[in-house]
């Protein structure tokens, strides 16, 4: 269908809004300064221990270091939820992004100075803009759908591959920077990152008219009335399903997120991961940092044959609820952890003297299990959230989704502390245990969880017949 007459904010692309390519790279430039940083903070961090490198890093012990990793990331989430709510109340998702970038900006900036009291001070200026940020930039992308829109879930699928695009180069460009000029120059690199996301974000705010805006201004009584009415018994069933629905998102993070923590010092400190050949800038050694990209990149290949599985299977008249892809993916996700089982078997030595270490391929093979399970999860979350919160509580429920992630993060970060102890054989395969068992239970009461969305997820028809051409796995 031709976009001339259009105005900017009712153009389409590929059957989709131009406003979701616009969030779509915003996302991906925050993505990848927030990745870029996260791929060397724990190395930076334990970098006098386990490089051998008195001048770099601050020297703590793998368990101070998964411990702090934890509790960072869990702020980073958990302030999704003020992130939301301010900008339900006061001053819409628009702005709340606008916000979060500028002081992701700073923050990131302010990381690339060598000082301990820079370091800190960046972190939590880093928090305060993802908790603005992300939560709202999310239910922005919902907000470009009507109601029972097929398209939605494709859209957010597409976002998600936004996001790890972000990752990818943001692991192996400041994983690169920080192994060649220092880490300070990596975490600069990421806030580069940033500031081009910004960029983007100014430029395309004209394809976003009427997305995001503060509602409470708003002159339509219709609107105006729905957010001042007290909930319906529906609307508080749909809470509650969402509410109970976090409880899976906590698990599959918790689990999810070793990644950063207790598997990239596993990737650095039992992992052999040296080449027979040499690449520019980093020898024949791959940088633990790189890693980092793996997840990401393996979203990138795989994502929209997931998303165009998914679809199929539901126009099948299978199961395809959002809550089953979800049990789906903390199962597939948890299988993987068992090849990290395997990579404890292959070690041989003590710390600081491995005689024999593990073969990349776990690594490779436990993140593609673990990518598989997060496309079944993630990205279907977000579509879930923004299909049954009401509509003055969209950004806060966003928000609550991602403070769950956030615990979920420190769950992560208290597990890989404790394996210092209990030993990361035992960890990895309790973790498989756990996750599938789990998943299980999920699906055996699927039912009654069905109940409480009350019809949130049936497809209905829509005037984008045109966009049914636009087949995600075909991609």
């Amino acid at each position: 269908m031709s976009t001339v007459s259009k105005l900017p904010h009712e153009k389409e692309f590929r059957g989709h809004p131009v406003g979701l390519y616009v969030l779509f790279f915003v996302e991906m430039w925050e993505r990848f300064s927030y990745y870029g940083m996260r791929a060397i903070l724990t190395l930076f961090l334990a970098a006098p221990i386990i490089m051998g490198d008195p001048q770099s890093g601050y020297g703590w012990s793998n368990a101070e270091t998964i411990g702090f990793y934890g509790t960072y990331t869990m702020f980073v989430y958990l302030t999704s939820i003020p992130g939301g709510w301010i900008a339900d109340k006061f001053i819409g998702q628009k702005k709340a992004v606008m916000l979060g970038g500028l002081l992701l900006c700073a923050g990131h900036g302010i990381l690339a100075v060598n000082a301990e009291w820079a370091f800190f001070t960046g972190l939590i200026l880093i928090v305060a803009g993802v908790g603005f940020l992300k939560p709202n930039i999310s239910t922005m992308v919902g907000g470009l759908y009507k109601q029972g829109d097929e398209r939605r879930d494709k859209g957010f699928y597409l976002f998600y591959i936004g996001i790890n695009l972000g990752a990818f180069f943001g692991a192996l460009a400041v994983g690169a920077v920080a192994i060649k000029w220092g880490w300070h120059a990596g975490f600069g690199i990421a806030g580069i990152g940033m500031a081009i996301g910004q960029v983007v974000y100014l430029y395309g705010l004209k394809y976003l008219k009427g997305i995001g805006d503060f509602l409470g201004a708003s002159e339509d009584p219709e609107l105006k009335a729905a957010m001042k009415k007290p909930l319906s018994k529906i609307e508080k069933d749909r809470m509650l399903v969402l509410f109970l629905s976090f409880i899976i998102i906590i698990v599959f993070w918790g689990a999810f997120e070793q990644a950063g923590g207790l598997m990239n010092l596993y990737a650095e400190q039992k992992t052999d991961r040296m080449l027979s050949f040499e690449l520019p800038f980093i020898g024949s050694e791959i940088p633990a940092a790189w890693f980092q990209s793996v997840n990401a990149f393996f979203i990138i290949v795989f994502g929209t044959l997931i998303a165009g599985f998914w679809y199929k299977w539901k126009m099948k008249g299978k199961e395809g609820s959002s809550l089953f892809k979800m049990a789906i993916g903390v199962i597939i996700m948890g299988l993987g952890f068992l090849f990290m089982t395997k990579a404890t078997t292959e070690v041989v030595g003590v710390e600081g003297d491995y005689t024999e270490k593990a073969a990349m391929i776990w690594l490779v093979l436990a993140y593609l299990f673990h990518t598989i399970g997060e496309l079944c999860a993630s990205p279907v979350a977000l579509s879930f959230i923004t299909k049954l919160a009401p509509v003055k509580y969209a950004s806060f429920m966003m928000g609550a989704y991602f403070a769950a992630t956030g615990i979920g993060n420190k769950v992560a970060g208290m597990v890989g502390e404790y394996s210092q102890s209990a030993g990361e054989f035992e960890i990895f395969t309790g973790i498989a245990v756990f996750c599938t068992v789990f998943g299980i239970l999920i699906i055996l009461i699927l039912k009654p969880l069905k109940r409480l969305t009350h019809g949130a997820e049936d497809l209905k028809s829509t005037k984008h017949e045109e966009a049914e051409g636009f087949e995600l796995a075909d991609n």
